[in-house]
């Protein structure tokens, strides 16, 4: 099973019609699983995947996630 890195959580709101009407809508984040380098299976956002991919390491990753 892979480790949740991400602490995205799903937008919640209202979805109007043209009658103004509102009903209750959720927007999940996308989660994927991804295998780093050293072989550990993790969810990330594709945002997060994204970033790991460019080259910036799990530490920098980590650092702005506690900022």
């Amino acid at each position: 099973m892979a480790v949740k890195v991400t602490n995205k959580k799903p937008l919640s709101g209202n979805r109007r019609s043209h009658a103004l009407n509102a009903t209750k809508m959720q927007q999940k984040p996308n989660l994927q699983v991804v295998r780093l380098e050293d072989g550990t299976k993790v969810r990330l956002s594709t945002r997060e995947a994204r970033t790991l991919r460019k080259g910036q390491t799990s530490k920098e990753v980590e650092n702005k996630e506690e900022e």
